[in-house]
């Protein structure tokens, strides 16, 4: 655990803190339950125990993640799971907890379990993890085939800012083959403020980022550079936002940033360009680009940062 956790004291004799005392009672008790019991629960189910109590989900999250932080435990050992919004496939097979076997075929996609810790006898033969950063795009992959036509590969997306199993999965395939990992993400601050919570993490989970994060996964695009690259029409690039030109300048200062010269320099021809650009444009070149063209090429002559 990082030792820079945001701190948050809760007085029982505090009329201000008393609700606050009580509810983080009530969710300890159902944690105690439920590893007593060795069963599991999601932070959803354990809202529906007293919805009235919390009022909303929220609640509950923030209660749970502080429990979390407190303790200096995973969520996944105070027996509490998230449910996964992301999905998986490629070349992968494994055990779930219950025993269920689990083929991950590169013609339909197989949901992240909610477990990541109870999955087991994980086997692949794949040369690559590609992190996707959007499902449409996902999709598309899947619908040209992409797995079978270049080597034995796993895709990942967890449908744009990823959720905590899908983080857990990834860390898990970096521990258990060593594989290269890839991302897939829009030239955009957007898309690389999500690339950096696979590899850094975030701010929200940073007392667990040990358990989270993968150093060492690269940006293979959508690159800045590649914009001028391929001479992709100026009509399907999208002036950034003050929005997009703060978040760009808030990643740009950074630390771990002046480690990477290699994506400071692409965020500078963002900057300069003010200018971005989806994975999807690349359609305007062929309308399989990205799985004909564009992804074999880099992987192939290490177009990577």
């Amino acid at each position: 655990m990082v030792s820079h956790c945001t701190m948050r004291k809760i007085k029982s004799d505090s009329p201000k803190s008393v609700k606050n005392f009580a509810l983080i009672l009530k969710v300890l008790s159902v944690i105690y339950k439920l590893v007593q019991s060795n069963t599991y629960a999601t932070k959803r189910d354990i809202y529906y125990t007293d919805n009235q109590l919390f009022g909303n989900q929220a609640v509950v999250d923030n209660i749970v993640d502080n429990i979390s932080c407190m303790l200096k435990m995973p969520r996944r050992c105070l027996h509490v799971l998230s449910t996964s919004k992301g999905l998986i496939a490629g070349n992968l097979r494994y055990i779930e907890e219950d025993g269920t076997k689990v083929n991950c075929s590169c013609t339909t996609a197989v949901a992240v379990p909610s477990n990541i810790q109870g999955i087991w006898n994980l086997i692949t033969d794949a040369k690559f993890l590609l992190i996707v950063e959007k499902d449409a795009t996902f999709q598309r992959l899947l619908d040209d085939n992409f797995c079978n036509k270049m080597s034995p590969c796993i895709m990942v997306t967890g449908k744009g800012v990823p959720d905590l199993n899908t983080r857990l999965l990834v860390r898990k395939l970096w521990d258990t083959f060593h594989i290269p990992i890839f991302t897939l993400v829009d030239a955009d601050p957007h898309g690389i403020e999500i690339m950096c919570i696979y590899k850094y993490g975030s701010m929200s989970m940073s007392f667990e980022a040990h358990n989270l994060t993968v150093p060492a996964i690269r940006w293979l695009g959508l690159l800045p550079s590649d914009i001028k690259r391929l001479n992709i029409p100026k009509d399907t690039l999208i002036p950034l936002t003050k929005r997009d030109q703060k978040k760009l300048d808030s990643i740009l200062k950074r630390p771990y940033v002046t480690c990477q010269p290699f994506w400071r320099k692409e965020m500078e021809i963002m900057a300069d360009s003010k200018m971005k650009a989806e994975i999807q444009a690349l359609t305007f070149l062929s309308s399989d680009y990205l799985s004909r063209v564009y992804l074999p090429n880099k992987l192939k002559f290490g177009g990577w940062i």
